[in-house]
């Protein structure tokens, strides 16, 4: 029997934060592997890869997919949870071996791990250990490398956007500045896309650090133009020339240090990101200062991450599913699913593992902001 013949036993799982479209793409692979052509099983481990470590499962048949293309969330819950640093006892144990084992213990001819980049370098460390492993890009965040996009992305930017539409009729009511704090860890795709979509007449993001005065002078030039409120798209990630040398200065002594300098020097790190990224309300303390002008903060959080996934990210979420089945039939593993244009495209893990997709400041969605006179602070 061929290879694409044979049946075989698949597990997935999801990790790291809830994206929409997770469900989808859970029943795209469900469906594809279920067919006479493919004749898979499929088994789902709930909550991660503590899920796996523990032996949680379900059998994913017909009725579990049934329903699930507009939910959001995952149906199999999530976790953070690592391989080699698993809360167990208050304390961190490498539970790699038990994953392995129970990996073999289902029979499983290959993983599917569906989750952003902290799941791929997961992923990628249990594959050396001889797991056969597949991963699909998703992320609201868009910062995985090797892939046009990730799947939770669209949804997320659409649900900021409506916000800032919201907040323009209050902004303008009250000749407020307002400031929309937007997710995306320490890239800026997404603060970037909502706020052009959005109209934002400022725009911050974590590639492009700014001076709170030249952000305030943006602002104070719309006032002398007459304009009575201004909006400002904030990526929960941005952070100020200031704070980025000092990052910067600490990264260049990172690349050069080992042992216990290597550890303080983390640390260190550690404390100059918590002081100088995600201190919206200092800021907005500052701008309001400087300007004069009432200023206001939303911060969206967790409900970019909720509620039903856009038709883009199900069909997105749809293709990888289905693609994944075709990888597995091949027997290619150790690969991350890409998209690539209208296809998919399968990328070695370890070269996309531990790398972020940042925000090239030149890229073709900073210059049309900027052509439009949006000010990034800079």
């Amino acid at each position: 029997m061929s290879k694409q013949e044979r049946s075989g036993h698949i597990g997935i799982l999801t990790s790291g934060g809830d994206t929409p479209g997770l469900n989808a793409a859970i029943r795209g692979l469900g469906k594809k592997a279920a067919s006479k052509a493919c004749n898979m099983q499929v088994i789902g481990f709930k909550d991660g890869f503590r899920g796996l470590m523990e032996n949680r499962s379900v059998r994913m048949d017909n009725s579990m997919l049934s329903g699930i293309l507009t939910l959001g969330g995952t149906i199999l819950g999530t976790s953070r949870d690592k391989p080699h640093k698993m809360p167990m006892g208050g304390k961190l144990v490498d539970m790699t071996d038990v994953i392995v084992e129970n990996y073999h213990k289902n029979h499983l001819d290959a993983l599917v791990c569906l989750g952003g980049g902290g799941t791929l370098k997961n992923a990628y460390r249990l594959s050396k250990h001889g797991c056969n492993i597949i991963t699909l890009p998703k992320t609201i965040d868009n910062d995985i490398v090797g892939t046009d996009v990730t799947f939770g992305f669209d949804t997320a930017m659409g649900i900021a956007v409506d916000a800032i539409d919201r907040l323009h009729s209050t902004a303008s009511s009250h000749h407020r500045i307002i400031i929309v704090e937007i997710m995306g860890h320490k890239v800026g795709w997404l603060a970037l896309g909502a706020g052009m979509a959005g109209g934002a007449d400022a725009i911050l993001i974590p590639e492009i650090p700014y001076t709170i005065e030249k952000l305030a002078d943006s602002i104070l030039q719309r006032v002398s133009l007459g304009k009575r409120f201004s909006i400002v798209a904030v990526a929960e990630g941005a952070i100020t020339v200031q704070g980025s040398n000092k990052i910067r200065a600490i990264e260049k002594k990172l690349d050069a240090a080992d042992g216990d300098e290597r550890s303080k020097l983390k640390k260190q790190l550690s404390a100059l990101d918590k002081e100088y990224r995600g201190s919206t309300m200092v800021m907005a303390r500052d701008l309001e200062k400087i300007t004069g002008l009432e200023t206001r903060v939303t911060i969206l959080g967790h409900l970019q991450r909720g509620g039903t996934p856009s038709a883009l990210d199900r069909l997105l979420a749809t293709r990888l599913g289905t693609a994944a089945i075709d990888y597995i039939k091949d027997e290619q593993f150790g690969i991350m699913v890409a998209v690539d244009g209208e296809g998919t495209r399968a990328v070695p893990m370890e070269e996309v593992a531990g790398k972020i997709n940042y925000v090239p400041p030149d890229h073709s969605w900073v210059t049309t902001a900027r052509n439009l006179a949006t000010s990034f602070g800079d």
